[in-house]
């Protein structure tokens, strides 16, 4: 795992961690901890939703809301440390190309710790497909 600035994988995986996979920086790095992984296969982590993050401003000032796309943006995110984790893949940038099925149940609300699952359903080369769940 050389490529990525990761020589092993210890669990759980924090925020330094995660930046040394995942290309995202502030404020758009929605992983703060994966505590979970099976490289290609199946990913664990969750995001401690802050009241201070950027979007709350406008959404909502009096009622804030995690936007839903957002969420499904952290989703995305964490399925990329899923395929990332793979060797042969370190050196790859990771692309949503599309949602399939979104359904959007609840709130999330500053104070609220986003838990995440994404299993990797396909994965051909760099491509590949999966279903996630988040919940508070």
């Amino acid at each position: 795992m050389e490529e990525n600035g990761l020589t092993e994988l210890n669990l759980p995986l924090y925020a330094e961690d995660i930046r040394k996979i995942l290309p995202h920086r502030y404020p758009f790095l929605l992983v703060d901890r994966v505590t979970e992984l099976e490289p290609g296969k199946r990913v664990v982590g969750y995001k401690m939703v802050s009241a201070n993050e950027p979007h709350f401003t406008g959404h909502f000032p009096e009622y804030n809301l995690m936007p839903g796309v957002l969420i499904l943006e952290a989703m995305a995110q964490l399925g990329g440390i899923a395929v990332l984790a793979l060797p042969e893949l370190a050196d790859k940038r990771p692309m949503l190309t599309g949602i399939d099925d979104a359904r959007i149940r609840g709130q999330v609300r500053p104070g609220d710790k986003l838990e995440m699952e994404v299993v990797i359903d396909r994965l051909r080369g760099s491509m590949g497909r999966g279903r996630g769940v988040a919940k508070v």
